[in-house]
């Protein structure tokens, strides 16, 4: 039987068992075929190939319940429950999600994006079956560092009590996205080495039961393991060791950047395009800035290539850049801690995972008033479009919690200029939005210090003013030339950042202006335009609120999302006028 015959896993289970190492060789044929035109995970899905054969061989999905951490390795698991089309057919691509996704299959029990969180959702559903008398298997897959998570924790905490069927399949690959980082490591390498045998066991120390895999890309180990926990009637940790990247040699050899992949790699040497990028001009410039200030550090958790840090330049960082693995929780009270203690800390970190320390930010950073520097990173509408890596929530999150200054750029150069400030005042908390446009230098002034700062009037007019934010500027420059052809010399306005409140300037529009609309790259409910909407709300100044609609979106076009929302040129030069005259 072929990849392409197989529409659910009841056909797998057809396949005799000696067949399936050359199923394997041609799922990974397909997996980079897609990879090489479509772009997307590549390491953890090349290298979970066979666990996932083994899975549905053994198992009896959706009956039994699949539950995949982060789910970035759910490629194979795809393959094998009806979506293969989407691998196999061009025209198809995106058919399907790169992450668990129950809207297209009955094995997808969960929308997944964000990691450590498939032994707490599988808990709840054992939890459930127990509560409703029903008898099936539940196996929750966590792996990609996602260990080093407290959620991960907490759940494998918690397991031990539940005295019932459960199986954690730890797909243990030696890497997060880069490579680990955290004591749990040190001694799943100790596990390793021993096949399983030392007694410092972290899975059995929580009161778990414990079984080895030494080659988790061995399908028939693999499978025997599995038949051996079926039906098991207590919790039971499968630690499987697999090779991130199995069955393509530039991924093994690469592991850290082959995580991900964009599309057009040569598939037979693996090259890819490189060049010039905003994070490495970051890297960079931080950098520099070690050499100058020895008591700084720069913090990531896990996602270092976000801010340029290549394994070169973490290498020139030495002690200076601290990779605390995937736990943005602890990056942010661990930031507060290094600026009361003194030293200059800077977390860089993406828009959607920031919104995983969302009680640190609060609690530890800004009631201590600690000043660490925050840069946000891949905020915008035009960028990551799956619904779990949605980047556009920040600016509501972020401008909502008190003591905490978040500045939002217009530029690469405005934003290094707010970059040098805040890593420099010892006042308060800063968060600084990467800008995500593409533009290096603009008309916006730099200053040398932006506490407390003034919005910068670009061009002055009259009658509309355009507060444009941040990515979002660019827009506003463009909108203020369609204006400009329609004989309305309107006024445009940087405002600097999203929880800068000017209220001399904007009293000053009052006296010639009859219209502001704001423009920000992001949700726009409790964001900035709403803001300044309730600044005017006693006065006759009209207010004109645009950036995205407070709902979810997932796999959009980007062009297509912008008219959606009302954020076209010829679509909000319409509505002006339309409100003007």
């Amino acid at each position: 039987m072929k990849l392409v015959d197989i529409m659910s896993p009841d056909d797998l289970k057809k396949i005799p068992q000696p067949e399936l190492p050359a199923l394997a060789a041609e799922m990974r044929q397909f997996l980079l075929q897609k990879l090489q035109r479509h772009g997307g995970h590549a390491g953890p899905n090349l290298g979970f190939v066979e666990a996932t054969i083994a899975l549905h061989y053994v198992f009896h999905s959706p009956a039994d319940k699949l539950v995949f951490d982060v789910s970035h390795q759910t490629y194979p698991h795809k393959m094998l429950t009806g979506r293969i089309r989407a691998f196999a057919d061009p025209a198809h691509d995106d058919d399907v999600s790169g992450y668990s996704e129950p809207s297209e299959s009955p094995h997808d029990h969960f929308v997944i994006g964000h990691t450590s969180t498939s032994v707490s959702l599988a808990a709840g559903l054992a939890k459930a079956r127990d509560l409703k008398g029903e008898k099936f298997n539940v196996i929750a897959v966590i792996g990609d560092g996602a260990l080093s998570g407290g959620e991960a924790f907490e759940g494998l905490d918690n397991l031990a009590e539940l005295q019932s069927n459960f199986i954690v399949v730890f797909n243990d690959n030696q890497m997060s996205i880069a490579e680990n980082h955290g004591g749990i490591y040190l001694k799943l390498a100790e596990l390793r080495r021993t096949k399983g045998q030392c007694e410092d066991n972290f899975f059995r120390a929580l009161g778990l039961d414990y079984r080895y895999v030494a080659n988790g890309n061995d399908i028939d180990s693999l499978i025997a393991a599995f038949r051996e926990v079926q039906n098991i009637d207590h919790p039971v940790v499968i630690h499987v060791n697999t090779v991130k990247g199995m069955g393509y040699a530039p991924a093994v050899a690469d592991k850290e950047a082959w995580h991900w992949t964009t599309p057009g790699f040569d598939l037979v040497t693996g090259k890819r395009d490189g060049g010039d990028s905003l994070g490495g001009r970051v890297a960079d410039h931080l950098l520099r800035k070690m050499k100058e200030m020895p008591e700084l550090v720069v913090i990531n958790a896990a996602v270092p290539a976000v801010a340029g840090f290549t394994p070169q330049k973490r290498k020139l960082a030495g002690k200076q850049f601290v990779d605390v693995g995937i736990c943005e929780e602890h990056a942010c009270a661990f930031a507060s801690g290094l600026a009361r203690g003194g030293a200059r800390p800077v977390w860089c970190v993406i828009s959607t995972f920031l919104q995983r320390a969302y009680d640190q930010l609060s609690q530890d950073l800004c009631i201590n008033k600690n000043p660490a520097v925050i840069l946000v990173s891949c905020a915008t509408l035009l960028g990551m479009n799956d619904v779990t890596h949605l980047c556009w929530f920040d600016i509501p999150l972020l401008c909502n919690i008190p003591d905490l200054t978040y500045l939002c750029p217009t530029c690469e150069k405005e934003y290094f200029a707010m970059m040098d400030w805040a890593i420099a005042q010892t006042e308060r908390p800063v968060a600084i939005r990467q800008p995500e446009n593409g533009v290096r230098e603009n008309e916006c002034a730099l200053l040398a210090d932006y506490a407390d700062c003034s919005y910068e009037i670009t061009r002055r007019g009259g009658k509309v003013a355009i507060l444009a934010l941040g990515n979002f500027y660019e827009l506003g420059q463009r909108l203020h030339a369609a204006l400009a052809a329609k004989q309305i010399d309107a006024t445009l306005v940087n405002p600097r950042g999203a929880t800068i409140l000017d209220a001399a300037a904007l009293e000053a529009l009052k006296r010639d202006h009859q219209l502001v609309i704001t423009l920000e790259d992001g949700v726009i409910d409790g964001g900035f335009g709403e803001k300044i909407a309730r600044y005017y709300g006693a006065s006759a100044m009209n207010v004109l609120v645009k950036g995205a609609a407070k709902k979810f979106a997932d796999r959009y076009d980007a062009d297509e999302f912008l008219r959606q929302n009302g954020l076209t040129v010829d679509q909000m030069t319409e509505e002006i006028l339309s409100l003007l005259y």
